[in-house]
């Protein structure tokens, strides 16, 4: 019996709580919404840490050197984030990088294989261009152009070309993001059919509450409860991702010039100006996303039309007519 087996079996012994669903991902897909809107259901008790990533720990930032509460490493400091939950809840939480993860499936079937599974899939293209314009905004990219980052995935892959900010080089195998049926076979595999719901991202904004509703019949709860639509995570553009990673460097001090800068800083100015100063640093940085480019959105189209295809075929669903990649 594996370490995470035996982990689980002492956790039901001990009576602590154990998540009872997972919402796995993907991100940028709605997940954020559909975490808040299901944390408001009565019958149901969310982890109040989103993106947890305990059962994708080979995605986390290598250099840190102690575990933060927010992203346990242990299974008791874990199952305390569904401690507050009543008998009458069921437990679940959301982390979308679960379904990147090539190791998360089987770690949480070892833990709870009765768990139910949640998953939101996008249309590729724009599923990409979003995802990139959040890795600009975060210093896991600093390359502008999306179609240039994905040629450099052979490069990233054998460990060069990375942003010097990046701590999970794996995030930036962008084509991998995509490969939905081989991410769902995974959980298949292992929970079967019954126990997985796959969700279009396009139905969920399309139909918030319907597509909410589904998801709470799945879970067998009220599904006539109120619950308020949310949007959360809206895009947001680039202007500069070098200024950005400056701006995060002098915030963490990730570097020996910028812990000497930040002191210098923080030796002439008040509190409130140094926030004032990174609060324009930040608009500097940040801005509008660029409209969708039409020739960058058709290749990305057919490049990854066969995993359209794909899916379509795995789901039952015609999704290539659906996401519109039938005239391509």
């Amino acid at each position: 019996m594996s370490a995470s087996a035996e982990a689980g079996g002492l956790a039901e012994t001990s009576g602590q709580r154990l998540p009872e669903f997972f919402v796995v991902g993907h991100a940028k897909s709605g997940t954020s919404a559909l975490y808040e809107m299901l944390a408001a259901h009565p019958q149901i008790y969310m982890s109040p840490v989103k993106e947890t990533w305990f059962f994708a720990s080979e995605l986390r930032a290598a250099d840190r050197k102690r575990e933060n509460p927010r992203h346990p490493d242990r299974l008791d400091v874990y199952l305390s984030l569904f401690a507050g939950a009543s008998p009458e809840q069921r437990t679940g939480e959301a982390t979308p990088s679960y379904l990147f993860s090539h190791h998360a499936a089987q770690r949480i079937a070892e833990l709870q294989p009765q768990a139910r599974i949640i998953a939101l899939l996008r249309e590729p293209a724009s599923f990409l261009r979003s995802l990139h314009l959040q890795f600009l905004r975060t210093d896991v990219e600093i390359e502008k152009d999306l179609r240039r980052a994905i040629e450099l995935e052979t490069l990233r892959g054998e460990g060069r070309a990375l942003p010097p900010a990046s701590t999970r080089p794996q995030s930036l195998q962008y084509s991998e993001h995509v490969r939905y049926v081989e991410q769902l076979e995974r959980y298949r595999a292992l929970f079967g059919e019954e126990q997985m719901l796959v969700l279009i991202y396009e139905d969920f904004r399309a139909d918030n509450a319907g597509t909410v509703r589904r998801v709470l019949r799945f879970l067998e709860v009220d599904e006539d409860a109120p619950i308020a639509a949310v949007e959360r995570n809206p895009a947001v553009g680039t202007r500069a991702p070098r200024v950005q990673g400056l701006v995060r460097s002098l915030q963490m001090g990730a570097s020996p010039a910028a812990r000497v800068g930040t002191a210098a800083i923080k030796a002439v100015t008040s509190q409130r100006l140094r926030r004032r100063a990174i609060g324009a640093q930040r608009r500097l940085a940040r801005g509008k996303p660029r409209p969708p480019d039409e020739r960058e959105t058709l290749e990305l189209r057919r490049r990854y039309k066969h995993e359209v295809v794909a899916l379509s075929e795995y789901l039952d669903r015609d999704l290539v007519s659906f996401w519109g990649y039938d005239s391509i």
